[in-house]
């Protein structure tokens, strides 16, 4: 399994940093991945709903620690990719009012 497409909505919150959405091998899509900043670090929460009693399931979710492990690198990188993009273009965006 590849992941072939990686997308990021940055978000201006406290812990939930961006949504994520990714395309594996070119054909099947998941999304509503969260990327949070947590006590430990930025992490990727996989798509999950709210279930009667509270808590919440995961829909989607790989099913071993390296596969989770590869998938969560590959999209902070993408995360940390987004994030410079958005200053760099912030930053022409203050040069060209100037």
């Amino acid at each position: 399994m590849e992941i072939t497409e990686i997308r990021i909505s940055l978000r201006d919150d406290n812990k939930l940093k961006a949504f994520a959405s990714i395309t594996l091998d070119n054909c099947f899509v998941i999304r509503g991945l969260k990327i949070i900043e947590g006590g430990k670090g930025i992490f990727v929460a996989m798509p999950s709903r709210r279930r009667p009693d509270g808590t919440y399931q995961d829909i989607a979710h790989p099913i071993n620690n390296e596969t989770r492990d590869r998938m969560e690198a590959e999209i902070i990188a993408a995360y940390h990719k987004e994030i410079k993009q958005a200053a760099t273009e912030a930053g022409l965006e203050m040069t060209e009012q100037q």
